[in-house]
């Protein structure tokens, strides 16, 4: 039996009318031979079901919300809940798609059910498909998610079947999992609660103590007069001997894209060389990374430029990191989160490029030092059933105020080399996220993959009009940036 963390159960509790706590992905596949259909698609995830535990466990839910949810196997699992599959009318483009996916992006899971979906959508031009899957961030991070899509995915075109359950049988319920494979008892679940209860304060005080010591790395936090000596406080009571490095101001302006955001979603997606992405960060030494940062904060100065809205202050952006070690279970999050200001208040690129450098360099220090636990700290310091009903609010809250941050952007690294589903070949894969009142109407992931760099842009359009100019952006910010060497710029253009 395993029962969710506090920083899983906050992506339940986060979720509204206005709000979907899931992460996501757009895979585009080459299905020009007919292999990729619906009862392919059904097969392999039978086979490979249990590779992959979130996709097999489903919440329990504690009478009257006194603790924390436990995940536990579905008996009742079956996979026509889960997959499904649409066909686009012609002639299938790209905006088509995006609609499409951004319609169904914005609906929530349903929480009695193993929290994830997949869609196969079919129609697309040049006789390619679509593969859109989304899986709850209660359940998964972006590593986790990261290996339960690579369960599911083959080296070749014609590699052989994954090893499944039993003597060949795949169409049964998976193979357990280690402590998650028994429905909790109802009087075992209020005990639980009876204990968690009774030592909620002495645990919220030692939450408290230690997101206290990332006090000036905490948005909105950090701009408090004395934050910064508070935090060295909290510090020399938990006995840290090490000195962190300061951080530059997180004070986030206000823009068009922060604010209450509604329950609509749009979609743009693309790509670009990520051979140009790391030619740039070898030329001035620095992390792909990094120059991701760099492309972004100039398509958002771009962006707000044409609106007459560009903040004189840099923007700040939240940067998801992997806090997972090999030895812990591929369910749930173990992550934090880098905060650092954006230089789009300064108007040439390469400045701007020279800037992230050393704010990301600044904060990734700080992060070696003392990696971030404010995250996880703070969705401990309220009691289960409190969290629940006072969340949303607080989000709510914060957009009409100050925002935390003014957007997500999240860069996942992944391999370099093709992959195949069912036989087709993967061609591009666009991760998308959540977009919220508190972390802004619009968040930039991005996945490198063979080859390329795929942006996923998810925003409100209440708060950011076109979605599709962004991406412009995007891809022009990095065209300033590139420098290439005669023989690169041969060797792209054949």
């Amino acid at each position: 039996m395993r029962q969710l963390t506090a920083l899983d159960a906050q992506f339940l509790a986060v979720e509204s009318a206005t709000t979907a706590a899931h992460v996501a992905g757009l895979a585009i596949l080459d299905a020009a031979d007919g292999r990729l259909n619906r009862s392919a698609l059904a097969e392999l995830l039978l086979e490979r079901l249990h590779l992959a535990p979130a996709l097999r466990l489903r919440l329990v839910e504690v009478p009257l919300g006194l603790d924390l949810p436990y995940w536990a196997e579905d008996p009742e699992f079956d996979i026509g809940n889960h997959l499904f599959e649409l066909t686009l009318p012609a002639p299938g483009d790209e905006r088509q798609l995006a609609e499409a996916v951004a319609e169904i992006h914005a609906r929530r899971l349903d929480r009695t059910r193993p929290l994830w979906e997949m869609h196969l959508i079919n129609g697309l031009a040049g006789g390619k498909a679509g593969l859109y899957t989304k899986v709850h961030h209660a359940a998964i991070d972006g590593v986790s998610g990261a290996e339960t899509l690579a369960a599911l995915l083959d080296l070749s075109p014609d590699a052989p079947r994954a090893p499944s359950r039993g003597e060949g049988v795949v169409c049964e319920l998976p193979v357990k999992i280690a402590g998650a494979d028994e429905t909790p008892g109802l009087l075992e679940m209020l005990a639980g609660a009876a204990v968690h209860g009774v030592t909620q304060p002495v645990r919220a005080l030692r939450s408290a103590v230690r997101a206290a010591g990332d006090l000036d790395a905490i948005p909105l936090a950090a701009n408090l007069p004395g934050a910064g000596l508070i935090a060295k406080a909290a510090r020399l009571v938990t006995r840290e001997p090490r000195e962190r490095p300061p951080l530059p101001s997180l004070a986030a302006p206000k823009t068009p894209f922060n604010g209450p955001v509604s329950g609509r979603r749009h979609l743009a997606f693309g790509s670009v060389s990520w051979k140009d992405v790391k030619l740039v960060a070898r030329a001035n030494g620095m992390s792909g990374n990094d120059v991701v940062m760099a492309i972004c904060a100039t398509a958002l100065r771009s962006w707000l430029e044409e609106r007459a809205a560009l903040p004189d202050e840099p923007l700040v952006a939240a940067v998801p990191v992997a806090m997972r070690t090999r030895d812990r279970q591929r369910i749930g999050n173990h992550i934090s989160a880098m905060i650092a200001p954006l230089p789009t208040n300064l108007p040439d690129p390469k400045e701007r490029l020279r800037t992230v450098g050393a704010t990301m360099s600044a904060a990734k220090r700080r992060f070696a030092v003392a990696p971030a636990s404010w995250v996880g700290e703070l969705c401990a310091l309220l009691p289960a059933p409190v969290t629940g009903l006072v969340t949303p609010a607080l989000f709510r809250f914060a957009a009409a105020a100050r925002p935390p941050v003014n957007l997500i952007i999240s860069n996942v690294p992944g391999p370099q080399f093709p992959l195949y589903l069912c036989g087709s070949r993967v061609l591009s894969y666009y991760p998308m996220s959540v977009v919220s009142d508190a972390t802004g109407g619009v968040t930039i992931t991005c996945f490198s993959y063979d080859g390329m760099l795929d942006f996923g842009v998810v925003a409100c359009p209440e708060r950011m009009d076109d979605v599709w100019s962004l991406l412009g952006h995007l891809r022009r910010a990095l065209d300033e940036l590139v420098d290439r060497p005669d023989e690169y710029r041969e060797e792209a253009s054949s």
